[in-house]
């Protein structure tokens, strides 16, 4: 097992788990670690509620199936009125999928099934679990910030295509679906998507966005080509990118950034080789990733869009946009996909 002392910064943690069994083998795993402390456990989403507001955790491990309040209710409760990271873990993420995205919309993270003491897969899901936190404790602890990629020479290919590109983090799936919901079936441009989700979970997500709207959405894979009338969704831990011949690939570098896969790389990308200006929108999400990349698109005479701060779950990236006046217009969900309108084909 991996030793993740040192690792990641001390954090407070949170536990909310009807499953008595469930409830001590997380607790078990948590205080394996020296640096996180275990505040409070809860059988449910309402006690988890009163908790939260007498002493708010830095991460909350949330069940999603319990009694008298689920966890998308808590979820949602929790991120209105004491906001503070949550990690949805589940018995089977595969059963509870439209469960996992409708927790994921009011503002959870990322989810992981539930290790299961005596199995033989017992210690890589412990592994996994810890591997998410440590990189929850590194988004919510520490500001990291992307160096630029440097610039080359403009690519020679030109291509009429319109492109939007969109990047989106905590709240995502929620905001990803009311815009898409709302584009018509004849959208005249290509669209890009990099949301922050596990790649295990990737699949899933596009089969469950493919469901929010009349575009057809899959993932990107290496070699995939930008195309009109399709959504493309980054798809893997690694990060997404624009190559000079106009390609997708995947690149695990930057590899100690801890948004993964990255909203600033793949815009910083698209600023340098996609000639055409297209339409770049940075969405709800928690950090700053994007924030540098969109400022980069709108150098390069690209219209960007910030989601505005009342309509999201987490005023963290758009916010940072807006900071660096990287945004030319700060716009609500309603307000985004209307400005989209423009791409309908007469």
């Amino acid at each position: 097992m991996t030793n993740y002392k040192l690792l990641i910064p001390y954090m407070k943690i949170a536990i909310v788990n009807d499953t008595v069994i469930s409830l001590n083998t997380l607790r078990r795993i948590v205080q394996s670690v020296p640096y996180y402390q275990l505040i409070w456990t809860a059988k449910n989403g309402k006690e988890a509620i009163s908790k939260c507001q007498e002493n708010t955790p830095d991460l909350i491990l949330m069940a999603l199936l319990m009694p008298v309040m689920d966890g998308v209710a808590a979820t949602q409760h929790i991120m209105k009125y004491s906001p503070c990271a949550i990690l949805i873990v589940t018995k089977s993420t595969k059963d509870n999928i439209s469960h996992v995205y409708a927790a994921m919309g009011y503002g959870a993270l990322d989810v992981v099934d539930t290790p299961v003491m005596d199995t033989e897969k017992y210690a890589d899901m412990t592994d996994k679990l810890l591997n998410k936190i440590a990189r929850i404790a590194k988004l919510i602890k520490k500001s990291s910030t992307i160096s630029k990629i440097k610039s080359g020479s403009q690519n020679p290919i030109f291509t009429s295509l319109e492109l939007v590109a969109i990047g989106s983090s905590t709240g995502g799936p929620k905001a990803l679906a009311t815009i898409l919901s709302k584009l018509p079936t004849n959208f005249n441009a290509a669209v890009a998507i990099v949301q922050h989700v596990d790649g295990h979970f990737s699949s899933s997500f596009a089969d469950w966005l493919n469901q929010q709207t009349p575009l057809p959405v899959r993932l990107a894979v290496a070699g995939d080509r930008l195309q009109k009338g399709t959504v493309l969704i980054a798809g893997t831990n690694d990060h997404l990118c624009l190559k000079p011949d106009l390609t997708l690939a995947y690149t695990k570098n930057p590899l100690d950034y801890p948004y993964r896969p990255s909203v600033d790389v793949f815009f910083h990308s698209l600023a340098q080789h996609w000639q055409k200006k297209g339409t770049g929108i940075l969405l709800t999400g928690m950090g700053k990733d994007g924030a540098e990349g969109l400022n980069a698109l709108k150098l390069q005479g690209w219209h960007t869009i910030a989601q505005n701060q009342e309509s999201c779950i987490v005023y963290g990236m758009p916010k940072a946009a807006v900071e660096l006046n990287a945004a030319v217009q700060v716009l609500s969900l309603e307000g985004i996909a209307t400005n989209l309108q423009k791409f309908s084909n007469k």
